[in-house]
């Protein structure tokens, strides 16, 4: 064997090892990281299976735990919210339901970054699709299930600095209708007409009776609660610095983040309600910023986003300002609540 033909071998061997010893690592290494995914705190255990918005008692949120089921749309009992949870395959960025109908915003892929607003029926299947020309943010359906709404970020991505700019809108199952821009509608403040060119709308909540809403009107670097009439394409400006509205289940108070003064310019938010019988604003147990639309649990408790490991966690707070905040569920944004 020639000198040229040995050193040939002896690289060759020594590549084919240097390849094995790198495939092993390579394999060593993820299997640490399954590990450490799996024994890591907010990335709890779900399975896909049945989910439905005909079932009760049940508690319904985009999971965030990491694996295949990460982005659904998840399932856990009312009762035991910590619980396993049960994933469906629909994928949504922004959810909501009521009375078996959901909304869904959704990536619509392609090259370029597109998003569409689904229309689910009980069994989470699309029944309707509409383009949506931002970034997804907020989603409601009305208690009777009949109307849907949907903001998006058409520029900017925060509320905090002030500098966006957002879309809003409405679609009547029952007629077909779509509102595709809240901020057509005129605009009242003490009983004379309000003009801006800069009127942003977001957060839209439904009362009962599917024509009156709420929702927050922003001009000129401040926010306003607006009482809207879906009917005569009307909004009333109701008060100042008052954000992202939940109309409570008995129709009485609406939940509400506020700026507060003397908070950082990027978390600037404090939880309120709202009687609307009295207009007293009663402060919230929840010390932190609270850069989302709160849900009602029930009568007396909010539900909400706040930062989590893996994305955001659901939170509880009494809604009299007593108690104190409560995690209830990790790895989860964008609730519905099935009641019993």
């Amino acid at each position: 064997m020639t000198g040229t033909l040995r050193k040939v071998l002896v690289l060759a061997v020594l590549s084919a090892l240097l390849a094995a010893v790198a495939v092993v690592s390579v394999v060593r290494a993820a299997d640490r990281a399954g590990e450490r995914a799996k024994a890591r705190p907010g990335g709890p255990a779900a399975q896909s299976g049945a989910v439905g918005l005909e079932q009760r008692g049940r508690l319904l949120f985009r999971n965030l735990a990491w694996g295949p089921g990460r982005d659904t749309i998840a399932s856990v009992p009312l009762a035991a919210p910590e619980g396993e949870r049960t994933t469906a395959p629909q994928d949504c960025l922004r959810f909501h339901a009521a009375a078996g109908t959901g909304v869904c915003l959704r990536r619509a892929g392609g090259v370029v970054p597109r998003y569409e607003a689904l229309v689910l029926d009980a069994a989470l299947r699309p029944v309707r699709s509409f383009d949506v020309p931002g970034t997804p943010t907020r989603a409601r359906v009305s208690p009777s299930g009949r109307l849907l709404a949907w903001t998006v970020f058409v520029s900017g991505d925060s509320y905090a600095g002030g500098t966006f700019s957002t879309r809003t809108a409405v679609y009547d199952t029952r007629s077909g209708l779509l509102v595709p821009n809240l901020e057509d509608f005129a605009v009242s403040e003490g009983g004379r007409r309000r003009q801006a060119a800069d009127h942003n709308i977001w957060g839209v909540t439904f009362a009962a009776d599917d024509n009156r809403f709420y929702a927050t009107l922003a001009s000129a670097g401040r926010t306003h609660l607006v009482e809207g009439d879906l009917r005569g394409r009307r909004l009333q400006v109701l008060r100042e610095n008052a954000e992202c509205p939940s109309l409570s289940p008995d129709g009485t108070r609406i939940a509400f983040k506020k700026r507060v003064a003397g908070l950082p310019a990027d978390a600037p938010w404090r939880l309120y309600v709202l009687d609307l019988g009295t207009a007293t604003e009663t402060a919230l147990a929840e010390e932190r910023s609270v850069d989302d639309q709160a849900l009602w649990f029930d009568d007396g408790t909010l539900l909400y986003g706040l930062p989590g490991d893996f994305g955001a966690d659901l939170w509880s707070v009494p809604a009299t300002g007593a108690g104190s905040p409560h995690l209830l569920v990790r790895s989860a944004v964008s609730p519905a609540v099935l009641p019993p």
